[in-house]
């Protein structure tokens, strides 16, 4: 306390001591730290760089390569590639790609509404609708196209025991052009379900339920809830989806190798090259015809389709959420 020339009294103050002097970081302790890091990581980063990183660098290599019949490649630059260009056999085969990457995106609505449904308060059994949801997404692939052939069988098959039970007479599901492409856009859609209702069931319970009693007290029904409180606070999670699944599509292989045969077992279907895949076509050129240099540039050129698509959705999503 000090006394003024009035005689009032002030209180002194309070006395800030001096910083002192800042410890600094050994250059031992910040390399240790960061030598444990790598060295944690080391095992994962090496295992991609040893199956992922080094075969992807390994067919870029090779699709600027010719093969011979007993092994063996020399380079020949971009001929693979021109001769790509103006490929029939590929073009058809990225159009029925393409055809059913579009056709599978049909089953993220699907998920959605029924992820919606089962995120229904009061609803009993929610965990046995999920478990058989998801069912098929850790069932064999190969298993399951070997159900679904059966069922497609145009002459045994389940489907068409079922149509001619109501004087319907189903068609060769598989073996018709028409209808076959579909039909394996049908068993994509139903095996990859319930992976995504999971990823949409997650998203929705962490929605927060304030959002739903405001659009509620403003009069907003159900059905209003669902299009103006679900789906925007979703959207994360179909973009991640519709990412996945478009990746996915493109490279889909297991279902027309079991269902529709390859090699000498789809010259026998008329409607195989109605399901021909890109990459389908990549292993009847790599394993079947042994020519290992126009397989390679045919799934390089796949892989930069994917990596383009992928931009492009990104760039669609950043586009989506500016202008909501």
């Amino acid at each position: 306390m000090t006394v003024t020339e009035s005689g009032t009294t002030r209180a002194n103050p309070a006395v800030v001591p001096a910083p002192g002097p800042r410890k600094r970081r050994s250059w031992r302790s910040g390399t240790g730290e960061a030598l444990w890091g790598y060295l944690l990581i080391a095992p994962t980063g090496l295992g991609l760089a040893v199956f992922y990183l080094w075969p992807v660098l390994q067919t870029a290599y090779f699709s600027f390569t010719e093969w011979g019949p007993f092994g063996g490649h020399e380079w020949i630059g971009l001929e693979n590639y021109e001769t790509l260009a103006g490929d029939e056999d590929v073009l058809r085969a990225l159009g029925n790609t393409v055809l059913y990457t579009l056709v599978g995106l049909l089953g993220i609505p699907v998920a959605v509404v029924l992820a919606a449904l089962l995120n229904r308060r009061g609803l009993r059994g929610v965990a046995v609708y999920r478990a058989l949801f998801f069912l098929p997404v850790v069932t064999m692939p190969v298993a399951v196209a070997m159900v679904w052939r059966w069922m497609y069988n145009g002459d045994y098959g389940l489907l068409n025991q079922a149509l001619s039970a109501v004087g319907v007479e189903g068609p060769h599901w598989i073996a018709d052009p028409a209808t076959a492409l579909y039909a394996l856009a049908l068993v994509g859609i139903w095996s990859s379900i319930g992976y995504n209702l999971v990823i949409f069931l997650a998203g929705m319970q962490a929605i927060p339920r304030e959002l739903y009693e405001a659009a509620e007290i403003d009069g907003a029904g159900a059905v209003a809830q669902f299009r103006t409180v679900t789906l925007p606070m979703l959207s994360p999670s179909i973009f991640f989806v519709s990412v996945v699944s478009v990746i996915g599509s493109l490279q889909l292989f297991d279902l027309v190798y079991v269902i529709g045969g390859s090699g000498q077992t789809a010259r026998g279907n008329p409607a195989y090259p109605r399901i021909q895949t890109v990459v389908a076509l990549f292993y009847e050129k790599a394993f079947v015809t042994n020519d290992r240099g126009y397989a390679a540039a045919i799934v390089m050129a796949l892989l930069l389709l994917i990596v383009a698509l992928t931009a492009v959705q990104f760039r669609l999503q950043k586009k989506w959420v500016h202008y909501a």
